[in-house]
């Protein structure tokens, strides 16, 4: 990377204009300490305000205090400590005063913005601090990465790879994590895994990278995988090693896996950390067990925000919307947290999900009006959600509609999925080619639900277009599969698929299963099945070996009487399975734990816990 050939980075990089104000005043506090010494006070500083009047102190002791280098630089690392918008204001402007600022400050400078939240800044600083012929050192690229890859600016990232390749420190401890995260986090997983594999494997800090890579790729297996070669290389994972594969269970939904993390991070004092604490809360809610989210959240020693909110999003996905609101109100008002965007995420998605419609909408108020947060695309997406499953299409619509963003597919395929709910078909065209002008017309789950939306109203020549347009474009139906974990393996189904060892077995206890319920009511809803063509007959054996179907059979047939049965789906769970399952869960008095693309079905003695509202 150089300033005159990299088109991305600008040569004159224009970081947010600060005012710097030398404070008159000091405090009381100020004056009853050593006047020779005022950095003495800075361990002790407690907010911005508290530096300004030790800077002012500062320049009254010390003459040309600029060219004083070890000092700027303290002053520097405390804004960058707590990189907030008005801490690293100050912090440039102190940078600014400095007339020859060395690799040193620059480093400080652009590790506190690569944890700010503008963290591109500290890749404008990098090319200042080249123009400056300022060279830079193992301590400059990380920070430099880690403000790439928040950034998602791959570009850059790149051309800080081949420099730090030409200065050799590519190969730096520091630095090669660091460029594996980067990759990952910009989305070229490849490039990731090319550069682990060509390194060295005894540093657990670059395994560490990979596995977070996998995990936040929703690459579960893969993380795992390289999990177990990191103990078969003899060497000790730590417990950023550990977040990795606790956030990996909860992709899975591998409980008893998660439980073995959960004993091995205990039995090394890990949990005493509190992002593993939240790690762990998260991994149990995700795999299904309520129960032990809520053991492991009351039982941290102190919790921060990003713990809250976890609990809080844990309530809202296993559909306790009035407990997370509560559990929400409990940390402002008692424990003098303040919510962060997480929280209001968690918030909005409780209410969505429990049909709270106006506490919803007051909340999504306060988090703009009284919190100043920023709603992003997913708060605006909780919105749409809460509005459409209510029904309130057209408000919906408008909402999306009139947003200060351009909406993006995800808004308008969150409406799109409450049309097919609610039959809604002409709202679902319209919603259709807002899709389309976006420029996303290969989203599989699109097609399908438009046109299981037509066919509902046999709208069966509007049908035919949609699945003619379909295969045009190339785009192929997404199958409907089922995984559930039985002795620490996790088994796949697919819909109608006998691909399973255990296939013939499975289906026999399926069909033992369907014919069990008929007796007691059940009527297979052959409704949901959108082929003209199928008589009644095969439509409902379509129905019948439903992945859902077929990993619950699975789970009768492999545990004890009365274990939970807890499966992992990864598209919406349908109207009759879902009946099914709540008859399933009476008659072989178990409970069964469904959790389907959007959230958790609790069966027990025939009832849901969603209450019917999914």
């Amino acid at each position: 990377m150089t300033c005159n050939s990299a088109s991305a980075l600008p040569l004159n990089p224009t970081i947010p204009p600060t005012n710097l104000r030398k404070s008159t005043t000091t405090t009381t506090t100020t004056t009853n300490s050593s006047p020779q010494n005022p950095l003495s006070l800075l361990p002790r500083c407690t907010s911005l305000r508290h530096l300004q009047q030790i800077h002012a102190s500062l320049l009254k002791t010390h003459q040309h205090l600029q060219t004083h280098l070890s000092i700027m630089s303290k002053l520097i690392h405390f804004c960058s400590s707590n990189p907030t918008p008005n801490h690293m204001s100050y912090a440039h402007s102190l940078f600014d005063q400095t007339p020859h600022p060395d690799s040193t400050l620059f480093n400080t400078l652009s590790r506190g913005y690569s944890r700010s939240p503008h963290p591109i800044h500290s890749v404008l600083l990098f090319v200042r601090m080249l123009s400056s012929g300022v060279p830079p050192d193992d301590y400059t690229f990380p920070s430099l990465l880690k403000a790439c890859a928040a950034s998602k600016a791959l570009s850059e990232g790149t051309q800080a790879h081949s420099l730090a390749v030409k200065l050799r420190l590519h190969r730096n401890p520091f630095v090669l994590p660091t460029l594996i995260t980067m990759y990952a986090e910009c989305g070229d997983l490849t490039s990731a895994r090319a550069l682990f594999d060509s390194t060295p494997k005894t540093c657990v800090i670059s395994y560490n990278a990979m596995i977070a890579a996998y995990a936040r790729a929703s690459c579960p297996n893969e993380a795992l995988a390289l999990f177990r070669e990191l103990q078969s290389a003899g060497l000790e994972p730590t417990y950023v090693t550990m977040l990795g594969v606790l956030s990996s269970c909860a992709l899975l939904g591998a409980l008893e896996l998660g439980r073995w993390a959960h004993e091995f991070v205990s039995n090394r004092g890990f949990d005493a950390y509190v992002k593993v604490g939240t790690a762990l809360v998260d991994m149990y809610a995700k795999c299904g067990s309520l129960a032990d989210a809520e053991r492991v959240f009351r039982g941290m020693a102190r919790g921060d925000t990003q713990a809250w909110s976890a609990m809080i999003m844990a309530y809202a996905i296993h559909g306790h919307g009035s407990v997370a609101v509560s559990l929400f109100e409990e940390m402002k008002e008692h424990h003098g947290l303040r919510p962060d965007d997480i929280t209001f995420l968690g918030v909005l998605y409780a209410c969505s999900h429990a049909g709270m419609v106006e506490e919803g909408l007051a909340y999504f108020d306060s988090m703009r009006d009284a919190y100043k947060i920023v709603p992003s695309v997913k708060h605006y997406g909780c919105v749409v959600d809460l509005l459409a499953r209510a029904g309130r299409l057209e408000e919906a619509y408008s909402f999306v509609d009139g947003l200060p963003i351009d909406p993006t597919p995800i808004l308008w395929r969150t409406l799109l999925s409450a049309c097919g709910v609610h039959g809604n078909a002409d709202m679902g065209m319209r919603v259709m080619e807002r899709i389309f002008e976006s420029g996303d017309d290969t989203h599989s789950g699109d097609y399908v639900i438009l046109s299981n939306t037509l066919a509902a109203q046999n709208r069966w020549d509007d049908v035919m277009r949609v699945r003619r347009l379909m295969s045009e474009k190339g785009v192929v139906k997404v199958p409907g599969c089922s995984a559930i974990e039985v002795e620490n393996v996790m088994h796949e189904f697919f819909s109608g698929d006998g691909t399973h060892p255990r296939s013939r077995e499975v289906h026999r206890m399926v069909d033992e299963l369907v014919e069990e319920l008929k007796s007691v009511g059940y009527v297979p809803d052959t409704s949901v099945v959108y082929h003209m063509e199928m008589g009644e007959m095969e439509k409902e054996m379509s129905l019948r070996y439903h992945s859902e179907k077929l990993a619950i059979a699975f789970g009768v047939l492999n545990t004890p009487p009365g274990t939970t049965i807890r499966v992992v789906k990864n598209l919406r769970v349908c109207r009759d399975c879902h009946a099914a399952a709540k008859l399933m869960s009476m008659q072989l008095e178990r409970e069964i734990v469904l959790r389907d693309l959007n959230r958790f079905h609790h069966f027990k003695d025939g009832k849901c816990s969603c209450g019917d509202y999914w």
